[in-house]
């Protein structure tokens, strides 16, 4: 599967970081971290790569739901904050030379004129089996191919 595009969904509070905020950052790019669960770091250290798509949904707001495309633009490289006693995602147990958090630069692509609901996603028959409503919780979710080119092409 080497060199083939990949894409994902990547779920993210827009109190904390919003597509906007990533589309504020210089040249649109800003790190994605944070990430303290295994499945989805598994997913970002082991398989995300430059030139992968990615979702970016807003989750625990008042409009959840598909707010913008990013781009992965940088391989995965150990999460700073794990090493940041000052950090909400400082990890005692992470050491540098054997970190357990992973992160990837990703660039702002376009901001979606309106939010792509779970409603209207879910009303997609073609979409019926996305990881979003099979593991909800996740934060770095694969998206295949076919579904990447339904969402995208949507005009919402």
């Amino acid at each position: 599967m080497a060199g083939q595009r990949r894409y994902w969904l990547f779920k993210t509070e827009p109190a904390e970081y919003s597509i906007a905020d990533l589309a504020a950052q210089p040249g649109g790019t800003g790190r994605w971290d944070g990430i303290r669960n295994y499945q989805a770091r598994n997913n970002l250290r082991d398989l995300a790569t430059p030139g992968d798509g990615v979702l970016i949904y807003h989750s625990s707001c008042r409009e959840p739901g598909i707010a913008g495309i990013a781009e992965v633009c940088s391989a995965p490289y150990p999460d700073p904050a794990q090493f940041d006693p000052d950090s909400p995602y400082f990890d005692p147990k992470s050491r540098p030379d054997e970190p357990r958090w992973f992160s990837v630069d990703i660039r702002h692509r376009r901001t979606l004129p309106g939010i792509i609901s779970p409603t209207l996603l879910k009303s997609i028959p073609d979409l019926a089996d996305m990881v979003l409503f099979r593991q909800g919780r996740l934060s770095i979710q694969p998206v295949s191919k076919a579904q990447w080119g339904i969402i995208t092409a949507l005009d919402c």
